[in-house]
């Protein structure tokens, strides 16, 4: 029997429009209806297969759907044999990326290359050279996993010290042992430039159309953020400080912070602080470091200092949830306080929301010790030899 054209274009179309099980059963069908020879005629006349028409009267016999074997097909992502291989090209990465310094994205940009992270998971993960993938699947992996490895002029380092490596080196282990302790929890802790408060433009874009001040600005309140980040927990609580940030405030933002969860973690010995090496928290500055043996002091708790060398703060994570923080608030008009905390208070990461606190209390400037007194500090300070500024360790007694 001829098929019409018209009719042999609505079979074709329709089982086109059909998958799986469906467009075989309606090939079946069309065949039966077709009566003897309908297998042939569907094969010459509509480009049909047989072996597809046999497998949905099959179907249409039994009333049982057979399983297509689609994901069975192909070549199997490296993943696949090796399970654990992107939590350790992470683990590598993490360390070693920063966000823009203009927190314009969140986007995180390596110090490594994909051929060093293949070599790391070598040295470091023990993986045979033989079962690793090439270096182009490695640079493949990093652009999933959200590591860039552009080099940008916006992401490079102002200045670099000769310990610069050194520094990251130690820091790196320090981390790693951090992490695999469980009576240590590792905190990343920084600061964001003062945000002023007002109807500024601030660039970005909006659905909603707004209108900025370009003049006249007249009296401008600004806020500090300040963020304690705990990498280990995807974890964010965001300060937002009136006053001038001072060795006090911080370590006050530190006291805060602990008294909120130190009964979730009652189990914790020790802290690892991440940080910069900035004027007011630096191991050298002599407030913030009597402030924080206080600290160690009253909680019973070691704490360890392990600073980011100097122009390269951008590695911490913390500043990663101020690149969040931007893009979330991006093109909107941050025109008064409760704007600037509503904000904050919706901003998520990984499912987590951030803890929001405004601190009102003003602090003093300037507050130092004398040599007298910061050499009896440094008597419960022990330095690493090699780094004395960057690591250091303070082990709380009884009062």
């Amino acid at each position: 029997m001829e098929l019409k054209d018209a009719l042999k274009a609505l079979y074709i179309k329709t089982a086109q429009k059909l998958k799986g099980t469906d467009r075989r059963q309606f090939m079946a069908e069309v065949v039966k209806g077709l009566g003897i020879g309908g297998q042939s005629q569907a094969e010459q006349q509509l480009g049909w297969n047989r072996g597809t028409i046999r497998k949905g009267m099959r179907e249409l016999t039994t009333g049982q759907a057979m399983v297509d074997g689609y994901s069975r097909s192909g070549r199997k992502r490296v993943e696949t044999r090796l399970p654990h291989l992107l939590e350790d090209i992470q683990a590598i990465v993490d360390a070693q990326s920063q966000i823009d310094p203009s927190f314009k994205s969140s986007r995180l940009y390596t110090r490594l290359s994909a051929a060093q992270v293949r070599q790391q998971l070598i040295l470091q993960k023990g993986y045979p050279d033989e079962a690793l993938p090439s270096e182009e699947t490695i640079r493949q992996r990093l652009n999933e996993l959200g590591y860039h490895l552009r080099r940008v002029a916006q992401i490079k380092p102002k200045k670099r010290i000769a310990q610069t490596e050194a520094i990251f080196e130690h820091l790196h282990q320090v981390n790693q042992q951090a992490d695999a302790e469980p009576h240590v929890l590792r905190l990343s802790m920084d600061a964001k430039v003062a945000l002023k408060v007002g109807e500024f433009d601030r660039g970005g874009k909006t659905r909603v159309p707004t209108v900025a001040l370009d003049h006249d600005f007249g009296e401008v309140q600004s806020l500090t953020p300040y963020g304690i980040f705990l990498p280990e927990h995807n974890e964010l609580s965001l300060f937002f400080v009136y006053s001038t940030l001072t060795a006090d405030c911080i370590v006050d933002l530190l006291e805060q912070w602990w008294q909120r969860e130190k009964e979730r973690f009652s189990y914790i010995q020790t802290l690892v602080l991440n940080q910069d090496n900035g004027p007011e928290n630096h191991s050298r500055r002599t407030q913030f470091m009597r402030r924080i043996i206080e600290f160690a002091d009253k909680h019973k708790l070691t704490v360890q200092l392990a600073y980011y060398p100097p122009y390269h703060s951008k590695y911490n994570p913390v500043e990663r949830s101020f690149g969040w923080l931007e893009q979330h608030w991006n093109g909107s008009l941050l025109d008064c306080v409760e704007t600037v905390v509503r904000f904050a208070e919706t901003l998520s990461f990984k499912g987590n929301h951030s803890a929001v606190s405004l601190v009102k209390q003003v602090y003093e400037t300037g507050v130092k010790l004398s040599k007298q007194a910061m050499a009896e500090t440094e008597q419960q300070i022990q330095r690493l030899p090699s780094l004395p500024k960057w690591f250091v360790e303070i082990r709380g007694k009884s009062p």
